[in-house]
């Protein structure tokens, strides 16, 4: 071998030495975006059917990646279904019930792992942009929690004097805005408040483009009272709540325009999901369930049932519509999965969905799916294409419309007096109450319902729970 030839083998491979961890920057730990809305409807988007509201960015998400038809949030109210998807427990578990008030004396526990701090220990950068809404106390706020970064409002946006029903119902302070622990503004206007958490997210993206990043953004609409900047304000067929998620597509739009810009949409997991169901009673200001029955704040499909998209070039089957029931308790330890990550130390009750993601199975990882709680009451329980309700009180119009510009309209409270049994695969609308076809289902489910009452309580039946953990306290 000649000094040439040898020197030319060894330039080569000093040159592919140097080129290594350019390899291993594109396969480093998967970033995660998760996009949560507030009181969104199950028909607010074009790809889950809406016939009057436009969300291109989503619909061409759902086109490449998933479509879950069969997603719920935790509870059908904003608190606790927040908690449930930080924390991968059922909210009862973790002592957070309903929406927590300002000032409330209690928050999410700091002793609780949140998936901000799972990632973070997993080396991840970590912001949520947007509503908090799991207690406003320093010692329970987001950056106490796992996040680095925090910009938006502590709680729900109608929790101030501005609001219409502000005389009767609410009689707070001024709207806070947060720049991480510091008050840097109080708002009397929100309209530019979906494209400035929008701004956040852009540059917090391109920021840790070079690390892994975890970005919540968790959009204060369209939760009452409904704001949209100038650019959306009348555009859409279905009036100022249409303007207002044709807002936040837009925001999703921008999201993943950026990660197409900076070469990392195949090395970022976005998930786009809402908390609870529509506030039927503000009519005009809310979403719609359509097909599903009832709405925000009860354990009725339109409660709880989600629209949900996921998005992961490359990872999962694009344009795949998945009925597999999930809840977004299951969103931690899919996470957890596939970043392979630490899961918390504490006992938590969702399952990964990575396998039914990846396309590998159609079957719940859980046996009895999902236990629905108001509150501290158990109301309902899904088992496979079962959901069957126990007796309980519940709001409603009775097929009344719902208020005008801004103002709702009174509900009716109705009891259930017996138990109901629905087959959702085919009665979506929970119209057909068969509990007296299928005994044996209705026995499988009390059975299934009185093991988990052992363990988180019902007040329905004067149960507590031996698994309940203590929800944060201020001394």
């Amino acid at each position: 071998m000649t000094k040439q030839i040898y020197i030319s083998i060894l330039f080569l491979l000093i040159v592919a030495c140097t080129q290594q961890p350019k390899k291993e920057q594109k396969n480093q730990k998967p970033n995660i975006v998760i996009v949560f809305t507030d009181d969104q409807g199950y028909q607010d988007l074009g790809c889950f059917g809406s016939p009057d509201i436009k969300t291109p960015n989503l619909d061409k998400m759902a086109k490449e990646g998933l479509v879950l038809t069969d997603f719920y949030a935790a509870q059908a109210v904003c608190s606790a279904s927040r908690a449930g998807l930080l924390t991968g427990c059922y909210p009862n578990r973790v002592g957070v019930h309903n929406a927590l008030m300002p000032d409330a004396k209690v928050g999410l526990s700091p002793e609780e792992t949140t998936l901000a701090e799972m990632l973070k220990a997993n080396g991840y950068k970590t912001a949520i942009f947007g509503k908090w809404h799991l207690g406003d106390n320093p010692k329970f706020m987001p950056n106490n929690q796992g996040f680095d970064e925090y910009f938006g409002i502590p709680y729900s946006g109608d929790m101030w004097p501005y609001h219409p029903q502000q005389g009767t119902v609410f009689h707070f302070g001024p709207l806070e805005l947060y720049e991480n622990e510091k008050v840097i503004d109080t708002l009397t206007d929100q309209s530019m408040l979906t494209t400035q958490i929008t701004e956040r997210s852009i540059d917090f993206i391109k920021k840790n483009k070079n690390n892994p990043f975890f970005l919540y953004v968790a959009h204060p609409q369209p939760h009452v009272p409904l704001y949209v900047s100038d650019k959306f304000k009348g555009k859409s067929e279905r009036g100022l709540y249409g303007d207002v998620i044709m807002e936040i597509d837009w925001s999703v739009g921008q999201i993943i325009k950026t990660l197409k810009e900076l070469g990392i949409e195949k090395n970022t997991l976005v998930i786009f999901t809402s908390d609870n169901g529509p506030w039927l009673s503000y009519g005009d200001h809310a979403g719609s369930a359509y097909p599903l029955r009832e709405g925000k704040g009860t354990t009725w499909e339109g409660g709880q049932r989600e629209p949900t998209v996921v998005y992961f070039p490359g990872k999962i089957n694009k344009g795949s519509v998945i009925s597999t029931a999930m809840m977004n308790i299951d969103i931690l330890p899919t996470i957890a999965e596939i970043t392979n990550s630490k899961l918390p130390p504490k006992k938590i009750d969702g399952k990964s969905l990575w396998k039914i993601w990846k396309g590998e199975t159609l079957e719940s990882p859980h046996e009895a799916y999902f236990y629905y709680y108001r509150v501290n009451e158990l109301q309902a329980v899904r088992y496979k294409k079962w959901k069957l309700y126990f007796p309980h009180t519940y709001r409603t119009l009775n097929g009344r419309p719902g208020g005008k510009n801004g103002f709702p309209a009174p509900y009716d409270y109705v009891k259930i007096n017996k138990i109901e049994l629905y087959d959702l695969s085919n009665d979506i609308g929970e119209i057909k109450n068969v509990a007296d076809k299928y005994p044996k289902v209705v026995d499988k489910i009390k059975q299934l319902a009185d093991e988990m009452r052992e363990k988180l309580g019902d007040s329905l039946y004067g149960i507590k729970g031996t698994e309940n953990r203590q929800v944060g306290r201020i001394d």
